[in-house]
């Protein structure tokens, strides 16, 4: 019997198959203009006798067609979703309960379909752009969902995705200003984005102590990213908790004359985020050296403290080691600075990473990482943190043999387990098969740019788990500021345009560079003078000119107990041993 179809029918389903269905799209002449213009990526409501099932065009083809010559072409679709009009108003919900049966018609969706599928069903919802169907409707995604199970933002370089970033961290600020975020700044680019919500923090102006490493860390310093000599890592990991356990003394001795207890006892190990001081650490390998009548032995221990004199005496690493132990145990005024406690309003950290040496940018972002999951481990999670990782794929490479090891970890363990800890991930990546794919299963709202490289769209297929993974096949062709936005943070798998950013919240990097020489601008001796004065400058202790000064700067906390004087050195001709000819 003919099946009656309406005036804007898009055809009548010929197949069903579990979570997809096949449809005949009817002669042209049978269907408005409109309809007519429905191809991939298209959202069409099969209408049933109870319900009203959303689904999306994957694929349109004029091959295997019924015998019947009422059909122009056929149409697979992906069931979504539907809509249940059952109470006083529709209301949409994912997941399909009851299937279409052979012959239920297939319409477009209507605006108001689309906009009761993407109505927000609480305040808790950001506007991130419009639908790439129908720029009328809006697209909204939930906040909770989209920290409380970690998000990510995917795309090749140029596609809008630092923009993206910008307008996605905006939204959130508006709706949950008191929300604290860390954003990792690879390239400086995010400085201005946020106005007076956010301190920028960057080499000229942070202090993080040495102490704040634990050994892993501290030793990828020290050895500038290589791995570590054994004989060397013994040493260290037999006097670091002991100069620990000296610096408490130094905290509860009234008066020097006092017998003090021995600093073995104190039960410190070498990753208790404690101060020490590195003289006594010198002094603790240099009495170790002075026991042994072996020469090639002291040679190990000769190199070790070479080792940590030149990195301590390096303008590079100011930010660890100048004053490091000035005010005591200044761990409370360094987490208060990172993490925004009090935020006083700015509730942002913008820590820019351009300028820190390239030996030690992975230790410092571990160090960041850890902190941030262990403050929210022992605080139970009281103030949720959102921790974003631009260009996460440099720190937690798949490819266990590139990075550093702590760093992966650090960043893993926040995926795992920072949701219960109150601590929430944000991964941005232009290769995210690069990426170490436990950490990217670990977020379920991604919201995916154009990416080209077909391993990064292998990824993409293993890692979405909806209905909807044939969106996946325009990822390739999508514009600028095009999105496929996946999981629970969206209603749907939806193809959206993120919406315009303001000019003054633009990522932008902290350099205007043109391809353009300019013929007005005379680059003689004096301009080359300056470009090396600012470049000698930063490798040295004395400002460079033009070195802007720091933004805000943790206030040192007087202890007690009496300050901790710079040493007068050790005996300058302790090696001296070493430097007698052999008899």
């Amino acid at each position: 019997m003919p099946h009656s179809t309406s005036a804007s029918s898009f055809g009548r389903v010929i197949s069903v198959r579990g979570s997809q269905a096949r449809v005949g799209i009817l002669q042209t002449g049978r269907m408005s203009p409109t309809a007519a213009r429905a191809t991939v990526g298209r959202f069409i409501s099969l209408r049933s006798v109870t319900s009203t099932i959303v689904a999306m065009i994957t694929e349109v083809s004029c091959e295997h067609l019924p015998s019947s010559d009422e059909f122009m072409a056929s149409a697979s679709v992906d069931l979504l979703g539907e809509i249940d009009s059952s109470g006083p108003r529709p209301r949409f919900q994912r997941g399909v309960t009851n299937y279409p049966a052979i012959d239920d018609a297939a319409d477009l969706v209507t605006n108001q379909e689309l906009r009761t599928i993407y109505t927000p069903r609480g305040a808790d919802q950001i506007d991130i752009g419009t639908l790439q169907q129908d720029q009328s409707v809006i697209a909204y995604v939930d906040i909770e969902e989209m920290l409380s199970k970690h998000f990510a933002v995917l795309g090749s370089t140029g596609v809008g995705k630092s923009s993206g970033v910008s307008l996605l961290i905006n939204e959130i600020l508006k709706s949950r200003p008191n929300l604290r975020i860390f954003l990792l700044d690879v390239h400086n680019e995010y400085g201005r984005c946020f106005g007076e919500r956010a301190i920028v923090l960057n080499p000229r102006n942070l202090k993080l102590p040495f102490w704040l490493f634990n050994f892993e860390e501290i030793v990828d310093v020290l050895f500038a990213g290589r791995p570590g000599v054994p004989e060397e890592l013994d040493i260290l990991a037999e006097v670091i908790p002991i100069a620990k356990g000296i610096y408490t003394q130094y905290q509860h001795t009234d008066r020097v004359g006092l017998k003090r207890i021995d600093p073995k006892s104190v039960g410190f190990t070498a990753d208790t985020p404690v101060p020490y001081r590195l003289v006594d650490m010198i002094s603790l390998i240099d009495e170790r050296m002075g026991k042994l009548e072996n020469r090639s032995s002291r040679i190990v221990y000769h190199k070790l403290i070479s080792r940590i004199e030149t990195v301590r005496n390096d303008p590079r690493y100011a930010f660890m080691f100048d004053n490091a132990n000035v005010g005591g145990d200044t761990m409370a005024e360094a987490v208060s600075l990172l993490f925004r406690l009090p935020a006083n309003g700015r509730p942002m950290t913008i820590m820019q990473l351009a300028g820190f040496p390239a030996e030690v940018v992975d230790s410092v972002v571990s160090v960041l990482c850890r902190m941030a999951f262990d403050f929210g481990l022992w605080s139970d999670g009281v103030s949720p943190l959102l921790f974003v990782c631009e260009e996460a794929h440099r720190y937690a490479s798949a490819d266990r043999t590139i990075g550093f090891g702590p760093t992966r970890k650090a960043i893993s363990r926040i995926a795992k387990e920072g949701r219960k800890y109150g601590v929430y991930l944000g991964l941005v990546t232009q290769r995210p098969a690069e990426l170490d794919a436990t950490i990217i299963s670990q977020c379920n709202t991604l919201f995916t740019m154009r990416l080209a490289n077909e391993r990064d769209q292998a990824l993409l297929r293993s890692a979405v788990s909806d209905a909807a993974a044939n969106l996946l096949s325009f990822v390739p062709s999508l514009g600028t500021r095009e999105v496929l936005a996946f999981g629970e943070g969206v209603a749907l798998p939806t193809r959206l345009r993120f919406k315009e950013v303001p000019a003054h919240q633009l990522p932008r990097s902290e350099a205007t560079i043109s391809t353009v020489p300019s013929a007005n601008r005379g680059h003689d001796m004096q301009f080359v003078d300056a470009v090396l004065e600012r470049w000698r400058g930063a490798t040295s202790h004395r400002d460079a000119p033009n070195d802007p000064g720091p933004t805000e700067r943790p206030v040192a906390r007087m202890m007690d107990a009496p300050m901790l004087q710079p040493s007068l050195g050790l005996d300058p001709d302790r090696f001296t041993l070493l430097k007698r000819p052999l008899r």
